[in-house]
């Protein structure tokens, strides 16, 4: 067997590590036995009759072994005691706390030197010894580089090209930011710290009603974009005198002297972003740093119903959030000089530019996609990321390919006991990518990511247990998830470093406090627990822009963010998301119902990729539209005796009633009533998307939208069923 291994072209070492891995639960009596050699006793005699040849091959085996067992992977010591992450707070109502820290006082910065965004960049600035910053590429090209020098004087010629164009130095001056993750996004950002002005990031995918009201309510008057399409459309606004405040646009790529002559007209000036730099150059302004306490960004949430919500972030806020990892995992995975982040996230929310925060501050670098998120890969391998920041629905789509791959029932079970070989390690703390598993399964996974990724963040949304867990295996590297908001910065929660157990949303950071808070209506209760989960600490926003009355819904005068969100707190000290206080309703027979909890059971279905669960006050029943997975649903069907492509799959009665019966299922062993099942559903074959405006640009479901969108399936549905 040896000898075959060998001659396949794997090495001895994989050899001794898959022998070994089979046997290291067996007694040894059982190894013996297997190797049909002699009992203990008679060890000394079975010895003396072997040959030379035979004692030095098993001498050497056994060297091997020795030194397999002492070189043998280390588990990951966490940086706390794994069966109490958090503890509660004295006087506090039942607050609690990481036990990671130095004492009871929040972490409001982690270096004494970079306390503020500005401070943060020319820390990395520093320590980076004007290495590479911001890479970005063209199709089928290597990436290319600007330093961390040239992207600080830039900014600092576009920041003295805005004071030159009437901008003000203070954080009254809103510069509003309307582009795709690119290096001049981050020149710009970098422009308006460097002269304590603020960044009011406009969403790639808001719709005009959206854009056009941000633009009034932080009285945006400069507006940078990176394409001329996004200037007609911030035009088009001034000239039918909606926006009647925006004086400049400034454009990132080339642009026709047309659209200059039409800004001309309407009284708006529109520059390049080179000539605006030019200007500064030639009149440069002395950096007007911030501080702590001043505003650094309005981050404008887009909600689900009604206006976007300006929150008003301070640099203090930012610093905050990411301390708070740093400190979390600076005993395990320490950001490095040499770190290399993917940067295809939206940079218009918090997530992505905190974790870019950390890299920047460490002297690392950011390489940016080239747009289109099809390409994704193929920049990925290009750029050998270190960091790789996710949404789940990404990593779902991750798992629905590797197993879509394993097309034989065969291919399959060997992938499969991989992953549990290579599970069982993590279970024991220990994360590598240079198994035999990895040798033999997942390198090609790896590969496919560049092949250097080191830590995964995710957040945004639940990230399913079985996709995580998977995922940790054969990516072989650290995954960590969080859980916040807009309103605490981005996380407020993290997984705790060599804790790799799914279901949960980790410990809170050392930045903040967590408590739960009764729900009377969905019958939670904070002494059983369960409640509201509401945040406080320095990373929590200071209010809404220009709005008391919801400002005054979130943050309760203790200083309490009151996220809407239901947790648990389980016995290690960790979080559980497991219902929402919003979007519940009551059916006709007086029961209250949260759908997303319902549609979070649901998504676990192999063929669903998108679910909208529907209620009626006046109805009592549920009912559901499904969209299935492209990908799993024809095989799934197909393994059911259900044949067709995935067009005629979807209008398919037995495929319907076949996905209705596996949802059902899954329902009642999560513990469903059966006024919470729902009663009928439709197949619809489009995803939701931010494109179509069923989906938020977070990805969360815009339930007043879906709900008039299929208004007419959803009668149906009801008429059908009564």
């Amino acid at each position: 067997m040896l000898t075959f291994f060998l001659v396949s072209g794997g090495s001895l070492w994989l050899f001794v590590e898959f022998v070994l891995s089979l046997l290291e639960k067996m007694q040894t009596q059982e190894i013996l036995r297997i190797l049909r050699l002699p009992e203990l006793g008679d060890l000394g005699q079975y010895f003396r009759s072997l040959s030379a040849t035979t004692l030095v091959s098993m001498g050497a085996l056994a060297a091997i072994l020795a030194y397999w067992f002492t070189h043998r992977p280390k588990a990951l010591q966490p940086p706390c005691d794994l069966l109490m992450q958090s503890e509660e707070v004295e006087d506090s109502g039942g607050a609690r706390r990481s036990v990671i820290g130095s004492g009871p006082q929040l972490l409001t910065h982690y270096y004494d030197d970079a306390r503020t965004m500005y401070q943060v960049f020319r820390r990395g600035l520093s320590i980076s010894g004007n290495g590479p910053c911001l890479g970005f590429r063209k199709p089928k090209q290597p990436y290319q580089w600007l330093s961390y020098q040239e992207v600080a004087d830039r900014a600092e010629f576009l920041g003295s090209g805005l004071l030159q164009h009437n901008c003000k130095a203070c954080t009254d001056q809103f510069i509003g930011v309307f582009a795709q993750n690119r290096p001049e996004w981050i020149i710009a950002e970098l422009a308006c710290y460097t002269y304590s002005m603020v960044v009011v990031p406009l969403y790639d995918t808001l719709g005009p009603g959206a854009i056009r009201y941000i633009i009034n309510t932080a009285d945006i008057s400069t507006v940078i974009v990176d394409k001329p399409q996004k200037a007609v459309l911030l035009l088009e606004h001034v000239e039918r005198k909606e926006t009647p405040g925006l004086k400049l646009i400034i454009l990132m790529d080339p642009f026709e002297e047309t659209l200059k002559e039409r800004g001309q007209k309407c009284g708006v000036v529109i520059k390049s972003m080179q000539a605006v730099e030019d200007c500064g150059q030639e009149n440069h302004h002395v950096p007007v740093p911030p501080q702590p306490d001043d505003l650094s960004i309005v981050c404008f949430t887009s909600g689900t119903t009604g206006n976007p919500k300006g929150a008003m972030l301070t640099h203090g806020n930012v610093v905050a959030d990411f301390s708070g990892f740093l400190k979390v995992t600076e005993k395990v995975i320490f950001p490095r000089q040499d770190d290399v982040l993917i940067s295809f996230l939206p940079l218009a929310h918090m997530f992505e530019r905190v974790i870019q925060s950390v890299v920047y501050c460490h002297g690392g670098r950011v390489g940016f996609f080239q747009g289109d998120i099809r390409l994704l890969s193929d920049d990925m391998k290009a750029l050998c990321p270190t960091i790789f920041p996710v949404v789940p629905r990404l990593l779902n789509r991750m798992y629905d390919k590797i197993f879509s791959q394993a097309n034989t029932p065969l291919k399959r079970w060997l992938l499969e006991f991989a992953a549990k070989r290579k599970q069982a390690e993590v279970r024991s703390g220990i994360i590598r990518n240079d198994s035999i598993w990895d040798e033999l399964f997942f390198n090609k996974i790896q590969a496919s990511l560049g092949g250097c990724v080191r830590m995964i963040v995710t957040g945004a949304a639940p990230a399913s247990p079985t996709v995580l867990g998977f995922l940790r295996a054969a990516l072989g590297c650290q995954v960590y998830e969080g859980y916040g908001q807009t309103e605490c910065t981005a996380g407020c929660t993290f997984t705790t470093p060599g804790d790799w157990t799914s279901g949960h949303v980790g410990a809170p950071l050392p930045c903040n406090h967590i408590k739960l808070v009764d729900v009377e209506e969905l019958n939670y209760w904070a002494c059983k627990g369960e409640g509201e989960i509401c945040v406080r600490g320095p990373n929590v926003f200071k209010g809404y822009l220009k709005d008391p009355e919801r400002t005054k819904e979130a943050l309760d005068s203790d200083g309490w963010l009151h996220t809407g969100d239901i947790g648990k707190w389980l016995p290690a000290g960790t979080l559980k998301i497991i219902d929402r206080k919003k979007h519940i309703f009551k059916l006709a027979q007086g029961e209250y119902v949260a759908p997303e909890k319902i549609e979070n059971i649901y998504i676990r279905s192999q063929p669903v990729a998108q679910i909208y669960v529907h209620g009626d006050s006046l109805k009592a029943f549920l009912v559901g539209i499904v969209v299935p997975d492209p990908e799993v649903m024809p095989s799934w069907a197909q393994k059911r005796g259900i044949d067709g492509t995935y067009a005629d799959l979807c209008t398919s009665k037995d495929l319907k009633k076949a996905i209705l019966e596996d949802m059902v299922r899954l329902g009642k062993e999560s513990g469903l009533h059966s006024f919470e099942q729902v009663k009928a559903i439709h197949i619809h074959s489009d995803m939701f998307s931010v494109q179509n405006g069923l989906l938020t640009p977070t990805l969360k479901a815009k339930r007043p939208e879906l709900r008039e969108y299929f208004k007419k399936q959803i009668e149906e549905l009801y008429s059908i069923s009564m």
